[in-house]
């Protein structure tokens, strides 16, 4: 599969409340908290055009009932806990467009890395473009190697204390 950057596209906030909605019916009274994630949950971002979010639960109970209903959706591919990190992933194509869904419980940390992440590069829009740049290099770099192109990212990018995020 090619890997995808494209410009930010101020649809995405939008496309995220669709999916959410599209979600909803399906999850209301499981009562989770939906979190827009990921690259196009950053103004500005250029991003592989996938709407990642996580749908979070308060209790097991919550988040396994919720992971054999999401099973159902003929919309979604399950991929399960990919990272043994218990959150498990769904995909989506969505047309021109698709979606990431990971369901977790509240207080997964792979949740809290990516909201950190997320405020991080909003609250620093120049070390957004910069990570955006890296993308964009990776990209061009990676011939569509999915490994070489996250495995990137992440030497790349380095966490410094708390909240306090650097490119090597």
């Amino acid at each position: 599969m090619a890997i995808v950057v494209v410009p930010y596209n101020p649809e995405w906030p939008r496309l995220f409340d669709e999916v959410k909605a599209e979600l909803h019916p399906v999850l209301s009274d499981l009562a989770p908290v939906f979190h827009h994630v990921g690259s196009t949950s950053v103004p500005g971002l250029a991003a592989k055009p996938k709407i990642d979010l996580h749908a979070a639960f308060r209790n097991e109970d919550g988040l396994l009932t919720a992971i054999e209903r999401v099973k159902d959706l003929s919309a979604y591919a399950f991929h399960g806990d990919k990272y043994n990190d218990q959150s498990w992933t769904f995909t989506s194509g969505k047309g021109s467009y698709g979606a990431r869904l990971y369901l977790c419980s509240s207080d997964n940390h792979v949740l809290r890395d990516r909201i950190v992440f997320r405020d991080y590069l909003r609250a620093h829009p120049q070390r957004a473009q910069a990570y955006a740049a890296l993308k964009l290099r990776l990209m061009s770099e990676a011939n569509d190697d999915w490994a070489y192109y996250t495995g990137g990212k992440r030497c790349n990018f380095v966490v410094r204390g708390k909240n306090r995020m650097n490119f090597q």
